[in-house]
């Protein structure tokens, strides 16, 4: 027995998200580059974009007018100039999704090759680590019961209450925050989960202080520092590959 009439399902087509006016947004070449430059959570400048879109400053400021007004993107003025980074946490989320489902591009240069290598090695998804490393971080945490899955999210487990207390993170300080605590960040790469939001961010940001991992200047991808392989493998039981430094 048929619960809705058809009229009701048309009028109820007008009331739900407009994936056709984001997905036409993204669907563009140029604005998926900017929009996958940004991924990495910075604020840039139009010029910038510009350059890593190939395309004119002209045409650059038209896409990114286009993905302000349609909530991709926010604009700061800062000085004389506009900065530009995605709206938040969910655009970063999204386009990782997206490119979890993706045709790969053909690889046509060693340059291209350990540029991929190292992407996929570590690299950010927004605020937080994705890769192999972002992974097998995640695993660790799930495995050694301090993090457990719950729809799509993480909660953290009494266990994990006091390590993260011990590797320095203040969960309470996070739970307060204005943003989902810990998410499923679906993997592109190594289409597996990551973990993300306020303590995928703050995992990220402690191994940075810590000086285990650092970024790769011009991109998104990350390193781990011999300090960050030998830790690791001593404080958090991840053995990482020789091949992958």
């Amino acid at each position: 027995m048929l619960l809705w009439k058809r009229s009701d399902l048309k009028g109820a087509n007008q009331v739900i998200p407009d994936i056709v006016e984001i997905a036409s947004l993204i669907g563009d070449e140029s604005r998926a580059a900017m929009l996958m430059y940004l991924a990495d959570g910075r604020s840039l400048p139009a010029n910038e974009l510009a350059r890593a879109a190939g395309v004119t400053p002209q045409t650059a400021s038209a896409h990114l007018a286009k993905m302000v007004h349609g909530g991709l993107l926010v604009a700061e003025p800062y000085g004389r100039h506009r900065y530009y980074r995605l709206a938040n946490a969910e655009v970063g989320l999204a386009l990782e999704s997206l490119n979890a489902i993706a045709n790969p591009k053909p690889i046509r240069s060693l340059r291209q090759s350990e540029q991929v290598r190292a992407l996929r090695f570590a690299r950010t998804c927004y605020d937080h680590l994705a890769g192999d490393l972002g992974v097998a971080l995640t695993d660790m945490m799930r495995e050694g019961g301090l993090i457990q899955e719950v729809g799509r999210d993480y909660v953290v487990t009494v266990d994990g209450e006091r390590w993260f207390e011990g590797f320095d993170i203040d969960l309470d300080a996070l739970r307060r925050s204005r943003r989902h605590f810990a998410r499923q960040c679906l993997d592109w790469s190594a289409r597996r989960h990551h973990l993300a939001g306020a303590l995928g961010s703050a995992m990220m940001n402690r191994l940075l202080e810590l000086k285990w991992i650092e970024r790769i200047p011009g991109g998104r991808a990350m390193r781990v520092t011999e300090t960050g392989f030998r830790e690791m493998e001593r404080d958090l039981k991840i053995s990482l590959s020789s091949a992958l430094r």
